[in-house]
């Protein structure tokens, strides 16, 4: 029997009339565990269930705030969707390569294996302490060969499709440790955080997906995403950034005027502006650069190419940065009016982004008009406002729409007519044609670095690049490696592991010792929750088609462009791949909002100060110099000493508190601050509920034998009449089924837990003075009720108070008799009828009272019951008041 299993593990209660969370919450999640309350039920053919996801954390072996409040919120809607009758999917694991494990393998000397498993499983335990209804059965780490296998699989499928290709890139080089540094490795000077040396950009060969392949399906389907935030569809569309416009030809010619041959290609938005373009600019990198240098240039050009090396990308395109170039000594002829135009290099060009090649046009450009200033280029301007004669703008460029000027037969046209008809001209004279072009990139994933999926190709000298064998999987990490953080990968320097046969040819041949970017395991996790004992494929097409697309994914806003879109990208392709039927991964999607500290700082010397240094947090000063401190809510960091400790937390008041200051503190998009007042007043509210049922038992209501059941009530109001009701009794369903709409509102579409939990607030409020004089069936629906409502907010107390109640049926299971298996309580718009309603009285505009008025008063009704109010003589003194002004169950203004 449970109850003597249960009684077998719980501690004694030294005070059972006292709310001691410390004392049930850790034994109910160990019964929950043993008993599988919380495992997948199996889909029935053609059954869709409710998949409930957070994006899932890095194992850093400690949870903060921002990590409880996306669980908890997740779990709050896997509990309602179980108690709605629906199959629940809620699942965990760990996102668990990357460049952290590495760096403690150096700095600790241990396996970043070894490091990352105690870490989950340090993370596991303090995720189980807040009574989250994770399926742990179906956990997944992404280091385990049991699942990058799976992502070695997928990347053949990228591979066979042509979307997965070898490419020169640039890369970020450290010239003392000589190695390949991530972009998180470099600080704010462009300097290695290890050696401190400036960072050099090389080229290498890297990996690419096609992602550019699926632009325009990206971008389109993100109008089908109506359950995602506008914030993050409005971020994703930018980040594709779509662009219509032409690609021109210019053609490069000798000192003479001839043509030599080559062409250099400029993709503009603007082809109506091609007559007052006065330069190209190339990207120091574009592949031209070198050839076209002339020799007097040669060594200007290089110095600058070894300049822009130096810089990071964020850097070159600022826009608060003055923007340098040097000319090449080469020249471009103008396809549209033939003027010889110089060409240039600068950084603010990138190569990898469009043609690597702008026509410079500074009349009608800002960024080339400050550049043609500072280089003393030509400014020729061709567009004016309509209606307006020909002048300079002497302030900048004029970017706006007009009229085209000196250009030619296209003089007089709209800037909108010219784009069109120059991009004809264009196309039908043969230099240049209509084109549409994205911001977006394709995806680089190759790292050199050891923590990551290996890519499971090997390169041959007579073959290329082979595929290693779908049987051959996984291509697994050699382990027991040096770490220095110095030189090339530890990969590449495993020659025993590098060294392989061709699968082809048998000839010697060399695996690949690139990993791949995190992001390649993050983007396809939740596909392989749906299946993920599957030792044949990452996922069965029955599996993942019976719960994917998830229906509510919960995580920040940080993952909004790259994570969320790779993701996106991953579905769109292995559903052309038919391995499953869905096209977009996430139906709706939650970005929380942070959990913000209070933090204090020192204004002249930048430096932040913990909160224990400070001894009066009405005039904080700083400990040293007693200087005053800014005093400010910010994104908890251990820089800032503004963290809480979640473990801290639930110590002292236990998880289901921790939960509901969460979920009540604010909406679960906005940001959230952390007060510790506020969580003691959630506590207080639990220990309210606690003395509210113990007071239930001590005057012998109980749930047992289904008390307080629809079917009992049903049976009550067949007996008395719904119309019949004692006055305590209607109020008391009043309140119940008032929480019960309100709430159920509360946890559909845009959920709103704050308000929930607030309507929890008032039902207790409501049930404390009624109980005791109601009809004891109506009392049990009300208590019933209550503790079913509360569950998916405080799971353990609500456990707790159904087991005092009675409300397990003698010889049932946990599995059956847990509150979490019960039946969302349905709203009876009966109990909702009132015959009378509060009207407010005001005297001048000022709330003085309010009486209680037939529901279905008219506005003459409700004038002569104010009137004659003992609130109206009291404020009027007897005088009759010059205006009256009545809101029909609402107020009544009475204005002398």
């Amino acid at each position: 029997m449970w109850e003597h299993q249960r009684h077998a593990v719980l501690p004694a209660v030294s005070d059972p009339s006292r709310y001691q969370p410390q004392a049930i919450e850790a034994n109910w999640q160990r019964a929950w565990q043993e008993h599988g309350l919380h495992d997948t039920p199996e889909l029935e053919p053609g059954e869709q269930g409710f998949y409930a996801l957070s994006m899932f954390p890095y194992p850093s072996g400690n949870l903060h705030m921002g990590h409880v409040r996306n669980y908890v919120i997740t779990d709050v809607v896997a509990r309602v969707q179980r108690l709605r009758g629906r199959k629940v999917l809620h699942p965990m694991g760990w996102d668990a390569f990357g460049l952290p494990a590495e760096n403690a393998a150096i700095e600790r000397g241990v396996d970043p294996g070894v490091w990352t498993d105690q870490n989950i499983a340090s993370m596991r335990r303090q995720l189980d302490q807040l009574g989250l209804s994770i399926d742990w059965q179906r956990e997944v780490a992404t280091c385990h060969s049991d699942y990058y296998r799976w992502t070695q699989w997928l990347f053949l499928q990228f591979f066979e499709a042509g979307l997965a290709y070898r490419k020169e890139a640039t890369v970020n080089w450290d010239p003392i440790d000589q190695t390949v540094l991530a972009n998180e490795q470099v600080d704010g000077d462009g300097r290695s955080w290890r050696s401190g040396a400036l960072v050099e950009k090389r080229k290498l060969r890297q990996w690419f997906l096609k992602i550019t392949d699926y632009a325009q399906a990206l971008l389109d389907d993100l109008d089908g995403l109506e359950g995602w935030p506008e914030r993050v569809r409005t971020m994703q569309a930018n980040w594709i950034g779509r662009s219509t416009g032409a690609e021109l030809q210019f053609a490069v010619v000798n000192d003479d005027g001839t043509d030599t041959g080559e062409q250099i290609t400029v993709f503009t938005t603007r082809p109506d502006t091609i007559f007052g373009a006065t330069y190209v600019v190339l990207a120091p990198e574009h592949a031209l650069v070198p050839s076209l240098t002339s020799a007097p240039q040669r060594l200007a050009v290089e110095a600058f190419c070894d300049l822009v090396s130096r810089q990071s990308e964020q850097d070159r395109t600022a826009e608060d940065k003055p923007k340098r170039g040097v000319p090449i000594g080469a020249q471009v002829r103008n396809p549209a009016n033939g003027a010889l135009m110089p060409i240039w290099i600068a950084d603010y060009v990138l190569a990898d982004y469009g043609t690597g090649a702008v026509m410079g046009v500074p009349a009608h450009d800002q960024r080339d008009f400050l550049f043609a200033r500072q280089y003393e280029l030509p400014v020729q301007q061709v567009i004016i406002p309509e209606g307006s004669d020909e002048h300079a703008f002497e302030g900048g460029a004029w970017t706006e729409a007009g009229v085209l000027i000196h250009s030619g037969r296209f003089d007089g046209l709209t800037t909108t007519k010219a784009k069109a008809a120059i991009t004809a001209a264009a196309e039908a004279e043969g230099w240049g044609r209509e084109r549409v072009q994205f911001r977006l990139r394709d995806w680089l994933i190759s790292r050199q670095r050891y923590w990551g999926c290996p890519i499971p190709v090997i390169n041959c000298d007579s073959c290329g690049a082979v595929p290693v064998p779908t049987e051959q999987l996984p291509v697994e990490l050699p382990r027991d490696v040096a770490f220095t953080g110095k030189g090339a990968s530890p990969l590449a320097q495993l020659e025993s592991w590098v060294q392989v046969a061709c699968p082809c040819c048998g000839k010697p041949a060399r695996r690949e010792t690139d990993t791949m970017d995190t992001f390649m395991c993050s983007s396809w996790y939740f596909l392989r929750y749906s299946d993920p004992t599957n030792n044949q494929l990452p996922f069965g097409r029955d599996a993942v088609d019976s719960w994917l697309p998830v229906d509510q994914y919960v995580g920040g806003i940080e993952h909004a462009i790259l994570h969320l879109l790779y993701s996106r990208f991953f579905t769109k392709v292995l559903r052309d791949r038919q391995l499953l039927s869905c096209g977009e991964p996430f139906t709706k999607l939650l970005t929380q909002g942070m959990v913000q500290g209070v933090t204090y700082k020192n204004p002249h010397t930048g430096k932040y100060i913990p909160p224990s240094e400070v001894a009066d947090a009405d005039d904080p000063r700083d400990p040293v110099s007693g200087e005053p401190l800014e005093t400010f809510f910010e994104k908890m960091s251990k820089s800032k000493y503004n963290g809480v400790d979640p473990a801290q937390v639930i110590d002292r008041y236990g998880a289901d508190t921790a939960r509901m200051f969460i979920l009540f503190k604010a909406p679960p998009e906005k940001d959230l601050e952390w007060d510790d007042a506020d969580v003691e007043g959630q506590f207080r509210f639990l220990q309210r509920i606690w003395r509210l049922v113990d007071t239930a038992l001590e005057r012998g209501l109980t749930l047992a034998d289904g008390a307080g059941s629809a079917a009992a009530v049903r049976a009550a109001l067949a007996v008395t009449g719904a119309d019949n009701l004692a006055p305590a009794d209607a109020d008391l369903r009043r309140a119940v089924h008032t929480a019960i709409a309100a709430i159920s509102e509360d946890l559909d579409g845009d959920y709103q837990f704050n308000t929930a939990v607030s309507e929890l607030m008032k039902l207790s409020n409501a049930m404390a003075p009624l109980l005791a004089d109601a009809n004891p069936v109506f009392a049990a629906e009300a208590l019933r009720t209550l503790v079913v409502l509360l569950a998916p907010f405080a799971p353990h107390l609500a456990e707790e108070l159904w087991l005092k109640l009675g409300g397990r049926s003698g010889g049932d299971t946990l599995n059956t008799s847990s509150i979490h298996r019960q039946r969302w309580p349905e709203a009876d718009a009966t109990a909702l009828v009132r015959d009378t309603v509060p009207l407010v009285i005001q005297i001048k505009g000022k709330v003085r009272g309010s009486l209680e008025v037939p529901a279905d008063a008219d506005k003459a009704t409700l004038e002569q019951l104010a009137l004659q109010s003992e609130i109206a003589s009291k404020w009027l003194e007897g005088k009759a008041p010059s205006r009256v002004i009545v809101v029909p169950g609402k107020l009544v203004n009475l204005v002398p």
